[in-house]
């Protein structure tokens, strides 16, 4: 009822409450596309050169630093000869769950020697016929 009274003040009997309306639709829409932006989000990460380090442990408390390096995604070459055998097996066993645990890859290139890998590596190729004639001691 204001609305026709106001209507008849000004003398715009002809305009319809909903195309008024909709002109307020247009204007809320355009006015909310404007404010949006297109914004480039890079990763922040830089290029880095890849790092595989050599490890000759001769304590288990020696295993620390090498898991380190690995969950650091950098490739980890472990030599065992200067350890008694059955420490060396469970330092196997923990560097084995922790390249398990990042999806990384675990290989023995030579008799006590193993290489150590995260995700982002590739190992390719197979020295098992070299490893064959080797007594195993893990």
């Amino acid at each position: 009822m204001a609305a026709n009274f106001l209507k008849s003040l000004f003398g715009d009997e002809d305009i319809d409450e909903q195309e008024y309306y909709e002109t307020s639709d247009q204007n809320s829409v355009a006015s909310t596309n404007s404010n949006n932006k297109v914004v480039s989000i890079n990763s922040g990460r830089v290029n880095q050169m890849s790092q595989i380090s050599l490890y000759e442990p001769r304590l288990y408390a020696d295993v620390k630093q090498i898991a380190s390096q690995l969950l650091e995604g950098h490739a980890v070459i472990v030599n065992f000869t200067q350890m008694d055998s059955s420490v060396a097996a469970r330092l196997v066993d923990f560097l084995n769950g922790t390249v398990f645990a990042i999806d990384g890859e675990m290989k023995r290139i030579g008799k006590e020697i193993f290489l150590c890998t995260p995700k982002n590596y590739e190992i390719s190729g197979n020295l098992t016929s070299n490893l064959k004639n080797d007594s195993d001691k893990f």
